[in-house]
């Protein structure tokens, strides 16, 4: 079992930054590849960013390569994303994933047994 539990979010304006964390705890062979997903609303869920343990590859979305940058500290069990050049479309709840299977497309595995709570980003023009 792991538990996965999101902080950092909030408001800012285009252009600012926000530094999301996740602090995750349980199961060390499910926190091999992890993720940040987003959903705003009315929208489906999609994949941000994910990064592989074993070798610490990381994978981005199209629309935030080069602005933000996934991280994970296994010693202190968290994960981050760091959000620069924040848009008002990167106003989503953003959600941390952990324990990915299945097939990879694009850096992110079909499946993630483990979602955290999620965390309201809010970008304002």
């Amino acid at each position: 079992q792991v538990q996965l539990v999101e902080s950092g979010g909030g408001s800012v304006q285009a252009g600012g930054s926000l530094r999301l964390s996740c602090a995750f705890s349980g199961s060390s062979s499910s926190t091999k590849i992890m993720a940040w997903f987003r959903q705003a609303p009315g929208k489906e869920r999609e994949g941000v960013a994910s990064i592989f343990t074993a070798g610490g590859t990381t994978y981005y979305a199209d629309f935030v390569k080069g602005r933000f940058t996934i991280s994970q500290d296994i010693a202190k069990n968290t994960m981050t994303l760091q959000m620069n050049s924040l848009e008002p479309d990167d106003t989503a709840m953003y959600y941390c994933a952990a324990g990915g299977y299945g097939a990879v497309v694009g850096g992110f595995p079909a499946h993630f047994g483990y979602w955290g709570q999620g965390t309201q980003v809010t970008v304002s023009s």
